[in-house]
């Protein structure tokens, strides 16, 4: 049975995010979502309401669960029993990031293979950051993130 890992800050949980983790669903027997905690980030959202969103944002995928995390990412995949990691990739800037990402994980556990997933043009723009300027500023967010996460937003930015 494979299982990956589909690690990310999420905050908030975007379209893109969605349109990767449904796709990856198809090609594995489960997916984790990891939640990180990312403090350095100083995330919009708590790390349990981000959770909360995601788990919300995927409960229509069966093989799908969201889990949160404060480790090595490689770590965390050793531990949840993961082969693959997924990552989307939006740009060539994601590539380069991603890229060496994938080198360092490669040399801290070699058992762990990275795949990558290429965002349709629909999303290639889109990114939390983008999407929670958009809603600090009272914009519509409706075409960019779930329901729930609108709420979320909405309620954030009152």
């Amino acid at each position: 049975m494979k299982r990956a890992l589909i690690p990310g800050t999420f905050d908030p949980i975007t379209g893109g995010h969605l349109d990767v983790i449904s796709r990856a669903s198809q090609l594995v027997d489960e997916i984790v979502v990891g939640v990180a905690a990312s403090p350095s980030k100083n995330p919009l959202f708590s790390l349990e309401e981000r959770v909360a969103l995601a788990r919300e944002a995927t409960a229509h995928l069966p093989n799908v669960e969201v889990l949160p995390f404060n480790c090595l990412l490689v770590d965390f995949a050793q531990d949840i029993d993961a082969q693959i990691l997924i990552k989307g990739l939006r740009a060539i800037t994601d590539f380069e990031y991603e890229f060496q990402m994938t080198a360092l994980n490669y040399q801290i556990n070699k058992a762990i293979e990275t795949v990558f997933i290429m965002s349709p043009p629909e999303y290639m723009y889109l990114s939390s950051s983008i999407v929670r300027e958009i809603a600090s500023l009272h914009g519509d967010v409706s075409g960019f993130v779930p329901v729930c996460v609108k709420d979320a937003l909405e309620a954030k930015f009152a």
